[in-house]
């Protein structure tokens, strides 16, 4: 979602809409503020889930504290390090649920790959909405073998792999294999495997280890075929 989609998304859902605008100015004119506005939103503008929360992300959908935690970010007056450093600072102590927020909110600022750090702190963890978040677009920061774990670790906790970005585009030979080795443990302990997971599988389980995305697109393509 971009910024704007999320301001017309919240439209008649927000709990206390005139705390959420007077909150977005405040952040834009003072942005120290974020610290204490940023984990209010939750019971200012409410939780529950938003239109089409079940899809692309599964279980792992957008809430209302989602978008408006993520809009209060987008307002923020900062660039480059001071941004990064305010970012991870929301992230590093906020509670589970301002963690995902920031984590959704990466792709919508200009940060580069400055806080690339965070995807791989909220990929160590067991929470499935802190995973799911973390592959999202902003995962293009990833390097090729954190990005294969972090597919890995959805497929591991169930996760739908339509929560994981680009996918189409990145997955690999090399992926193909891991995903092999996974499936032939679970079947030698009479467990199965998702099923998005065997279909990605098959679409890219012959596929060269090696080469360069190109390469790997016009196989599966072919494949596909």
């Amino acid at each position: 979602m971009t910024g704007g989609q999320l301001a017309e998304v919240l439209e008649g859902r927000v709990a206390d809409p005139g705390w959420l605008a007077d909150a977005v100015d405040r952040v834009a004119r003072d942005p120290d503020a974020v610290g204490v506005l940023f984990p209010a939103a939750g019971r200012r503008c409410g939780r529950g889930p938003l239109p089409g929360s079940d899809s692309p992300e599964g279980k792992a959908g957008w809430t209302v504290d989602d978008a408006a935690r993520v809009l209060l970010l987008t307002a923020l007056p900062l660039r480059g390090p001071a941004l990064a450093a305010q970012v991870d600072a929301l992230y590093r102590y906020g509670s589970a649920d301002e963690k995902r927020a920031v984590l959704r909110a990466l792709p919508l600022l200009d940060l580069g790959a400055a806080c690339a750090e965070i995807l791989h702190d909220a990929i160590r963890t067991n929470d499935t909405r802190l995973v799911a978040a973390a592959v999202g677009p902003y995962a293009r920061h990833l390097d090729d073998a954190m990005w294969r774990q972090a597919v890995l670790k959805c497929v591991f906790m169930d996760i739908p792999l339509t929560a994981v970005a680009d996918l189409d585009r990145r997955a690999d030979g090399e992926l193909g294999r891991m995903l092999a080795d996974l499936a032939a443990e679970r079947h030698a302990a009479g467990r199965s495997m998702p099923e998005d997971a065997d279909v990605l599988l098959a679409l890219i389980g012959d596929l060269p280890r090696g080469g360069d995305t190109a390469d790997r697109q016009d196989e599966r393509e072919g494949k596909a075929g």
